[in-house]
Parts: structure tokens; sequence; C-alpha cells
């Protein structure tokens, strides 16, 4: 697992934690800021999945 997935993962996190306060407290703009960070990161964490592919099929 490469730097690109494991960060992923905790800025997902920290994403669905700033999403909820913002639905929690009803501050739309932590709400859709949480949101707009899961989205980003999920295409990081792409990007590490197909690196580890292109590694995985280098070293076969």
């Amino acid at each position: 697992m490469n730097d690109d997935r494991t960060s992923d993962a905790a800025a997902r996190a920290k994403g669905s934690v700033k999403e909820a306060i913002g639905k929690l407290t009803g501050d739309a703009k932590a709400e859709a800021e949480g949101a707009a960070e899961k989205a980003g990161d999920r295409a990081q964490g792409s990007a590490g999945k197909a690196e580890d592919g292109a590694r995985k099929a280098s070293a076969t």
C-alpha cells in the first residue's frame, strides 16, 4: 500500500467528520467542504490503487 492510499483513508475520515459536524450544526458550508474533501480524497485513493496495480503488473 502506498502513501496515496493511506493518506486517502485518513483524509476521507476527516471529510466525513467535517460533513457530519456541518449537518449537526446546520452549517451548510462545513457540510459542503466535508463532502468535497471526501470526493477529492477518493480520487487520490484511486490514483494510489492504480499505482499499486502497475507496480504488481511490472513485478510479474
